[in-house]
């Protein structure tokens, strides 16, 4: 402040060295704005201000020391493109059942990405599928129902022989376990026949209501929504819920949609959470949901940028499935490559 009265003084009154107490009063008053106007530049601009203050360890620099406290406060609303929704419980549910419609229009050839021919195969490549890709199980289970195609086959099986061929999976013991004594299961309480009630499927070893719901839905056309990792991210970045355990997920998505529709909005959502919002890199600038999305931002807006992070058939890539529906294939995917293939 000293500094830049005296310079304000020589600018008024050159050689005047007996200026009044009222012309200093009036020069401190222009060094006040002269300090304002500097906060308001280093505000928008913090590599602005802290330019200017490295030259000179002066009262330059003093002046600059608010405006950096003010930009490291305006630097979390930058930081934060997430933003909360206020709404009804009327215009959640609009809101949700628009997206399930305009994802239904982007994925008309939505599936179960698990190949199967039958429930008992649905049933073990479901159970399969815990803690790998659905890819890694379809290249897994033609040599797995090639040896075993029954429940008779599968439970009288060596379990050596089969933790040999479940070995690409991961877990092949736990999961060996779970699918001889699966087929044991039904061979003793249903005939050697996959049940087709939410009650009798989870009693089985290693079902649980996700993979309940994969059966019932997909083998039995009785409807049902899938809980998985893609699943319960995307309908949180949504804000259709924040609930994380997957029976009260499961709960709330479904109070939202008509029991008809729960199928397909797996599919729906499952698909779109594989091919575009990503984990990590969600392809924000690819997304045909972007204007319904609250977590829009998140990830690479730019569309050029976003369009690389796509994957399977919309980037051009070979999808999950083995033997896809012709549909899949129709829309331009790209089948699967077996074991070992590539």
């Amino acid at each position: 402040m000293k500094k830049a009265a005296t310079t304000s003084s020589k600018a008024t009154a050159t050689s005047e060295k007996g200026a009044s107490a009222s012309k200093k009063a009036t020069a401190s008053k222009k060094a006040v704005p002269a300090k304002t106007a500097a906060s308001k530049k280093a505000v928008p601009a913090k590599t602005a201000a802290s330019k200017k203050a490295v030259p000179a360890k002066t009262a330059a620099s003093k002046k600059a020391a608010p405006a950096k406290a003010v930009a490291k406060k305006a630097a979390p609303a930058q930081a934060a493109p997430k933003k909360a929704i206020v709404e009804s419980h009327a215009a959640l549910v609009r809101r949700a059942r628009r997206i399930n419609r305009e994802l239904a229009e982007v994925y008309p050839y939505a599936h179960p990405e698990l190949d199967f021919e039958n429930p008992f195969q649905l049933v073990i490549a479901t159970v399969l599928s815990a803690q790998t890709t659905d890819l890694r199980v379809n290249q897994t289970t033609p040599a797995l129902f090639a040896k075993y195609p029954t429940p008779e086959d599968l439970a009288a099986a060596n379990p050596e022989e089969v933790e040999e061929i479940l070995r690409p999976t991961g877990f092949f013991r736990a999961k060996t376990k779970s699918v001889i004594g699966l087929s044991k299961a039904l061979m003793e309480d249903f005939g050697g026949e996959v049940p087709g009630r939410l009650e009798d499927l989870v009693k089985l070893p290693g079902v649980g209501r996700k993979t309940a719901f994969v059966v019932l839905g997909n083998a039995f056309g009785r409807p049902g929504i899938t809980v998985d990792t893609h699943f319960g991210r995307l309908v949180r970045r949504w804000q259709w819920t924040d609930e994380t355990d997957p029976d009260k997920v499961e709960a709330a998505v479904g109070a939202l949609f008509p029991k008809s529709e729960w199928t397909m909005l797996s599919h729906h959502v499952i698909f779109h959470g594989r091919r575009i919002c990503h984990a990590r890199k969600p392809a924000c600038g690819a997304c045909p949901i972007a204007p319904l999305c609250p977590a829009y931002g998140e990830g690479e807006t730019d569309p050029e940028k976003a369009r690389k992070l796509l994957k399977y058939e919309k980037g051009g890539f070979p999808g999950q499935r083995l033997n896809p529906p012709q549909s899949y294939l129709d829309a331009g995917g790209i089948p699967a490559p077996a074991l070992g293939a590539g």
